[in-house]
Formats: C-alpha cells, sequence, structure tokens
C-alpha cells in the first residue's frame, strides 16, 4: 500500500490555473466516484479543492505511475492539456505525504501562515469522501492522525497567535484603499464562512452601509441580521452594482458572477467615481476584463500575498517548533503503516497455508472415503503437505544461492530458523 498527494498550490501555479483545476463543491462526489472507477489500483481517495491549493489523495495498492497517471486523469477531468500543468505539480509519497498534509491542514503551508480555516475545509474534503464510500483503513488513520498532530501544533506553539486570515487581509487591503471606511458603501457577495468574517471585520470598522446578495437569500438574510446589513437578490444584482464604493466577493460559483458588460453600465451612473473590487473567490467570481473599465480597480487573492508576507519574519522559531512536531507524528505513523503492511503480510501467508490445508484435507478425505488404506491416507497428506509448504522457500534460496545473493539468503535462512 502506498500513500500519495498530487496537486498544485498558490506556490507552484497561477490563479488562472488553479481556477481551472479547481473542484466546486457540488461536482466533487462525482470526480471522487470517477477516479476510484478510472483505475482499479486506486483504493481511496480524497479531494481538496480551496481558493489557494487543489491536492488529490490516494493510496495504491501497487505504485506504475500514479502521479503520471493522476495528472493524465486531472488534464483529462479539466479539459486541460499536460503542458499547461507539468511544471506546476508537485507529487510526495507516504511519509513526504503524511507530512504535507500535516503543514497544510496546521496552516503551515497557507498562504496565510497559521490560518485556521483550512483545518475545516481539510475535514470537510475527508467528511464527503467518507460519505461517498471513499476512505480505506490507511487513508482514514492518515487524516485522523493529522488532525491530532494540527491540534498538537495548535496547543503548543504559537503558530494560531496573531494569524491573520483571508478576510482579515482583505479588510486591511480596503482600509488602504479608503482613508475612511465610514463614508462609503460595501457590496458583500456570498455569505460563506469568509464573507461572514469579511462581514463581521467591516462592521467593527463602521462601515457606513453594507449590502449583501447571495444565490440563497435566507443565508444572506441570517448574516444581514448580525451585521445590520441589506439584502438584495441575486439576479437583481445588476441593479445595486452602481450603489458600491467597494465590492467583495467569495462564492462557490464556477462562473463569473459580474461581468465587464454589467459594470460597463453602472460605471456610467457613478459619474467616473472609482469602483474598488476585491475578489477572494477560486474560482473567480469578477472577469478580470473588469480592470480595462475606467476607475474601476479589481484585487484578486493573490494579489494579499504582501499584507500576508508582514507576519511571517517574526514567526520563524513557532515554525521550526511546528516542523519537529511534523517530523514526530508523521514517524509515528509510519511505524503504524509498516505494522499494518507487516500484518497484511503475515494474514495472506497464513490465508495461503490455510488454503493449501483444506485442500490437502479434502483430498485425503475423499480417498479415505473410498476405502483407500489409512496409513497410507496419512503418509501421502503429510507428505504432499510438507512439499506444498516448503517449495517456494527452497525455490527463493535456490534462486539467492545461484544469484550470489549473500543478503538476500542471510534474510532466507534467518527468517526459516536455519541461522
Amino acid at each position: 500500500m502506498t500513500l500519495l498527494v498530487l496537486g498544485v498550490n498558490h506556490k507552484t501555479a497561477p490563479l488562472s490555473l488553479r481556477e481551472r483545476l479547481s473542484f466546486g463543491p457540488e461536482i466533487i462526489s462525482k470526480a471522487l466516484n470517477n477516479l476510484l472507477l478510472s483505475q482499479s489500483i486506486i483504493q481511496s481517495a480524497i479531494l481538496l479543492s480551496t481558493c489557494n491549493r487543489v491536492e488529490i489523495y490516494i493510496s495504491v495498492d501497487q505504485e506504475i505511475n500514479s502521479k503520471e497517471y493522476l495528472i493524465s486523469w486531472l488534464c483529462q477531468y479539466h479539459k486541460l492539456n499536460k503542458s499547461e500543468v507539468h511544471n506546476s505539480i508537485y507529487c510526495y509519497k507516504d511519509k513526504e505525504a503524511v507530512s504535507h498534509l500535516i503543514r497544510v491542514t496546521s496552516g503551515l503551508d497557507s498562504m496565510i501562515l497559521g490560518e485556521s480555516q483550512i483545518f475545516g475545509q481539510v475535514k470537510e474534503a475527508f467528511a464527503i469522501s467518507q460519505k461517498n464510500n471513499s476512505v480505506n483503513s490507511e487513508i482514514n488513520q492518515m487524516f485522523q492522525k493529522t488532525f491530532h498532530a494540527v491540534k498538537r501544533i495548535r496547543s503548543e506553539t504559537d503558530i494560531g497567535s496573531n494569524a491573520i486570515s483571508i478576510a482579515y487581509a482583505t479588510c486591511t487591503l480596503s482600509r488602504k484603499i479608503f482613508k475612511c471606511l465610514s463614508k462609503i458603501t460595501v457590496l458583500l457577495i456570498g455569505a460563506g464562512k469568509t464573507i461572514n468574517l469579511v462581514a463581521y471585520y467591516l462592521r467593527k470598522y463602521k462601515i457606513k452601509k453594507i449590502i449583501i446578495s447571495n444565490r440563497t437569500r435566507s443565508h444572506a438574510e441570517v448574516l444581514a441580521s448580525q451585521v445590520n446589513a441589506e439584502v438584495v437578490d441575486q439576479l437583481n444584482l445588476s441593479n445595486y452594482l452602481h450603489k458600491a464604493d467597494l465590492i467583495i466577493s467569495s462564492t462557490s460559483s464556477r462562473f463569473p458572477i459580474i461581468t465587464k458588460v454589467m459594470l460597463e453600465q453602472s460605471i456610467k451612473s457613478r459619474y467616473n467615481k472609482e469602483l474598488f473590487l476585491i475578489d477572494i473567490a477560486v474560482p473567480a467570481d469578477i472577469e478580470l476584463e473588469v480592470n480595462k473599465l475606467p476607475n474601476t480597480y479589481l484585487y484578486r487573492v493573490d494579489d494579499l500575498k504582501d499584507i500576508i508576507d508582514t507576519n511571517l519574519v517574526s514567526r520563524k522559531l513557532t515554525i521550526t517548533k511546528a516542523e519537529n512536531i511534523i517530523m514526530q507524528e508523521s514517524n509515528k505513523f509510519m511505524l503504524w503503516l509498516k505494522s499494518q503492511k507487516e500484518s497484511h503480510s503475515v494474514r495472506k501467508y497464513r490465508e495461503q497455508v490455510e488454503d493449501i490445508r483444506v485442500e490437502m484435507e479434502k483430498k485425503a478425505l475423499h480417498a479415505l472415503q473410498k476405502g483407500d488404506d489409512p496409513q497410507k491416507v496419512m503418509q501421502e497428506l503429510i507428505y504432499k503437505l510438507t512439499n506444498r509448504l516448503i517449495h517456494a522457500p527452497t525455490k527463493s534460496l535456490q534462486q539467492a544461492a545461484r544469484n550470489g545473493d549473500k543478503k538476500r539468503l542471510k534474510i532466507l535462512c534467518d527468517s526459516l530458523g536455519l541461522s
């Protein structure tokens, strides 16, 4: 059994590629089924898709060009050429895969060091695969050990202290754009966790007016009641764009919600007043072409990096402590995995011997029922059973001796008690 992770993230792939490789929550189960049915050696699979990464975690019973196969599947599923993704892909196996998963889940590999939202996203991806019956015991243990390791990192280091989130970075950018937030109107598109956090921070800055639009109006209404905001139907969104000085969007839509055409009309109604848009969705909610419009400025998730990098330098000691925990926990998991592999080998060997015993017993009983001499039947049973049991070890000993493989010969002798 081999564990693999293959993916792209904000360090290896631009936003434009991450968008094209992403899996929306509504298609993950379908994609998992497609992956598992496409190759019989894949025993288990989990898909993690966030604004900063797309990763596939799998277990295979035999490692045969798994990396190339996963790249082919990913490209075929998203209708991309391999040449477009090959240089952005990373792949880790067994211990490195476990260590990577712990780094990801703890926020150590995030654009924002120590951000906690990724923990929930990993748990959600795991839960979807569990519900989809695509988690075997090895992958299950890998993720359970990871969750334990992350809790250790959170409690034994300061990784969560002063960590900023995408939502906080978005609001920090907003404060840099506008000198006085209390004089502007903000339109929030979406009602998920990120927009909820954005709304919470904006409320503290005493925004003049907050408007919330979401595909499911009831979700927007719940959030609006908490931050004293107005709710508008997404179908009528174009009628409200001209009222906003700042638009912040984060949904799971597969297609742009705000287009250049939609904004062109609203800009005329603003009389050349500047409009700022912050799109933190992947895939993007706002067409990139809106940047071509006069007095319109679009920021995307990768534009937050400069804000985020400011809190990294002072946290190097935290990273070192977290890496030590990752090493300890990944070593523990690999010991468990090794014991599972050994148990599997022992179980397989016992089953093989049991099959031989049953076969020989049936033949002996059949001979006795025919009236054959019991003593001869017993002697033949013992002789044939002995030959069947020593056949494979004898063959291995002979082959090792012929090849002059002293190391293998010694291992075989030790295992057979011939030392």
